[in-house]
């Protein structure tokens, strides 16, 4: 590591003397489906959304209509816990888990981290500072760039040659093994979303958020992955990376090159995990990474909302890195002629019934028959654009829940964002509310 490097390295934030933490008990979520534990006279007539901070980008999210969902919610809710099936980033929790007790599922593991940022709050807040926390990943960080050797200071490139030159050489990282017990995504993710630096942060960050426990643990994570999505050089997801073909390319990606990961942490820190930490506590909260039938196998009776996928494309492979880098597993990466392919995948990804046209109406009679046996209420949130009809949905419905639950569908136009793609970024759907309330 250069003299110059040295210094820009050591430049986020203030020096603070930091004594090592012990590593944590991990989090173990229940598995008992249940609101037992609550006061069913503390549960709420009507929910409301609160407000909420967002931490990443996510495609489908239903952040924007919200409302919607929670005044169908509101239709079919008659007190006790509310379970999100297939929870996302986590913003239902968001905006009623300060209310009511709060069951969040979802296959994917980081879904789980962004839920317990809004769920899992502390009897004693946190009051660790972002400059704590920075300090405490900081020799982490200097080891794994000593480590690598020579790495490119992009405030000093100016032509796209050379530019492309530190790319490739950030690449090639990923044959050379590092002797760091977290060096996972400055070997495997150097040059691709982000820079070899900006991975050496990410890995040292994640040790960090390792060596505390229960809220706190959330929150780092959830602020690791906010400060990921808005330092790399992606369109917001992290199916493919770009390539500096062009000049304009080139200047583009460059200004997320120069983005302090650090930096971006400590804003969203003290911005928006901190306040968290004094939000109401409700007892109760579950934290589930389970398939959406072991769910509701388990699931006493209650107020299900259900997001499934709508398209054919799996979250899988959009938000691989952030399943990665909680799970931090060093995974199998999938090859193709002999070389890592050029998203970096996990060799091994779920693949949603939900996504396959061919599964998509059992999938779908699965989830209802679920409902129906667990006793509980329905909200399932579609469009007009899915893998199947609205009007399919509702008979396979009728099929199923028919007998036991009175059906009901609303529906409100919405502008859906497509979140990179060059000709069809904004796209008008019509998005619908099932509701099924038991008879």
């Amino acid at each position: 590591m250069n003299n110059a490097q040295t210094e820009r390295l050591l430049t986020i934030g203030p020096p603070i003397k930091n004594e090592a933490l012990p590593l944590p008990t991990k989090f173990t979520a229940a598995k008992s489906l249940c609101f037992e534990t609550c006061d069913s006279d503390s549960f709420p007539a009507t929910l409301h959304q609160a407000s909420f901070p967002q931490f990443i980008k996510y495609m489908g999210s239903k952040v924007k209509i919200l409302d919607f969902v929670i005044s169908g919610i509101n239709e079919v809710y008659k007190g006790g816990g509310v379970c999100d099936l297939f929870a996302g980033s986590a913003s239902l929790a968001g905006a009623i888990g300060d209310q009511v007790p709060f069951i969040s599922n979802d296959i994917q593991k980081y879904s789980a981290v962004l839920a317990g940022a809004y769920l899992m709050q502390d009897e004693i807040p946190s009051t660790i500072s972002a400059a704590c926390l920075i300090e405490e990943a900081r020799p982490l960080a200097e080891d794994l760039l000593r480590s690598i050797g020579p790495y490119a200071n992009y405030d000093s490139i100016s032509e796209r040659e050379a530019f492309v030159k530190a790319e490739n050489d950030a690449l090639s990282l990923y044959s050379k093994p590092l002797p760091q017990e977290y060096h996972l995504f400055t070997r495997f993710y150097s040059g691709t979303w982000w820079s070899a630096e900006q991975c050496a942060w990410i890995d040292a960050l994640r040790a960090v958020a390792d060596r505390h426990e229960g809220h706190a643990h959330h929150l780092i994570l959830a602020t690791l992955m906010h400060a990921m999505a808005y330092c790399g050089q992606g369109t917001g997801h992290f199916a493919q990376y770009r390539d500096a073909t062009t000049d304009h390319a080139f200047k583009n990606i460059a200004l997320y090159r120069k983005r302090s990961l650090p930096e971006y942490f400590a804003r969203k820190w003290h911005k928006d995990a901190l306040p968290l930490t004094r939000r109401r506590p409700v007892q109760g909260h579950q934290l589930l990474s389970e398939d959406y039938v072991a769910c509701l196998e388990t699931l006493k009776p209650c107020t299900v909302y259900a997001d499934p996928p709508y398209c054919f494309v799996h979250y899988s492979r959009f938000y691989h890195a952030l399943e990665t880098l909680v799970r931090y597993d060093y995974p199998e990466i999938q090859h193709k002629n002999g070389k890592p392919v050029k998203g970096r995948y996990r060799s091994v990804r779920h693949q949603s019934p939900f996504s396959i046209g061919t599964q998509v109406p059992g999938a779908f009679t699965k989830l209802f028959h679920g409902v129906q046996a667990s006793g509980s209420n329905l909200v399932l949130s579609y469009s007009n654009t899915g893998m199947i009809t609205l009007e399919e949905l509702l008979s396979l419905a009728q099929g199923t829940l028919g007998c036991s639950h009175e059906l009901q569908v609303l529906t409100m136009a919405h502008v859906h964002m497509t979140m990179g793609r060059a000709k069809d970024r904004d796209r008008d759907v019509t998005e619908a509310l099932l509701l099924a309330q038991k008879k």
